[in-house]
């Protein structure tokens, strides 16, 4: 029959087998291989990051893929390379800002520059920072919004790695009268912000009272606190703000 219709049924059964084992074996390969890096990263000063993975990843199938050219599809790997580095060439040119991102993205992860779980500033934008990919690094913000910054941009770019005191603190400014009794204020305003943010302060940390300066309102000073990674700065704000107001102590503007 298969004379009869000029194709070779049994050539394209092996084939496809080969094929198919070839995908199974890789996929078994990169299930193990990705398993055993998420240990070995765990274990040791190298951050786990998915741009590593990936790499592994790609280098396993492209592995595969050149272990069924000549079975599968009648190609001569060593041809293929020499073909594929010269349309590599070519392609790289028009991705100049891909290879940049990545390189950088490595760069950025063997020198411990940026590590998930670290709290960074950069441009503006305060978060903790989720994963480095091959081209970008996401950083979530307080709140839940996530920036992507492309990795070359950010390895350009001077950043600041926020310490544990800082990741929670929002502070609420205060103008005290003159002639007040600034212990007994401060002692007041940590003990309305233990009560009425008991809820949203950071166990870890104390609330306190620090002043600064003198205006012609009187004396200037900030309530300290320290919230928890799930509570946006001005919900805390605006509480502490709405249990202080009427304060007798409290001058008419700072």
């Amino acid at each position: 029959m298969e004379h009869l219709i000029g194709v070779d049924l049994g050539g394209w059964l092996d084939r496809g087998v080969t094929l198919v084992v070839a995908v199974l074996i890789a996929l078994a390969v990169q299930r193990v291989v990705v398993r055993l890096m998420h240990r070995a990263l765990d274990a040791s000063d190298l951050p786990s990051a998915s741009i590593f993975i990936n790499i592994v990843r790609a280098l396993i199938w492209a592995l595969a893929l050149l272990s069924v050219m000549r079975p599968v599809f009648g190609v001569d790997p060593a041809g293929f390379v020499a073909a594929l580095g010269v349309v590599s060439l070519a392609v790289s040119l028009g991705m100049q800002d891909t290879i940049a991102n990545i390189i950088s993205g490595i760069s950025l992860m063997v020198s411990k520059s940026v590590q998930p779980g670290d709290f960074i500033t950069v441009n503006g934008i305060t978060g903790e920072v989720t994963d480095v990919t091959w081209r970008s690094t996401t950083v979530r913000m307080r709140g839940g919004a996530e920036e992507v910054i492309p990795n070359s941009v950010l390895s350009k770019t001077a950043l600041t790695r926020i310490t544990d005191w800082s990741v929670g603190y929002c502070g609420v400014p205060i103008a005290v009268v003159p002639g007040a009794d600034l212990d007994a204020v401060a002692r007041e305003c940590c003990e309305v912000a233990t009560r009425e943010l008991a809820d949203l302060l950071d166990p870890a940390f104390e609330t306190d009272v620090v002043f600064s300066a003198f205006t012609a309102y009187g004396t200037q000073g900030e309530v300290r606190l320290h919230v928890r990674p799930d509570v946006v700065f001005s919900t805390a704000q605006d509480r502490l703000a709405r249990a202080l107001s009427g304060r007798p102590w409290l001058a008419s503007a700072l």
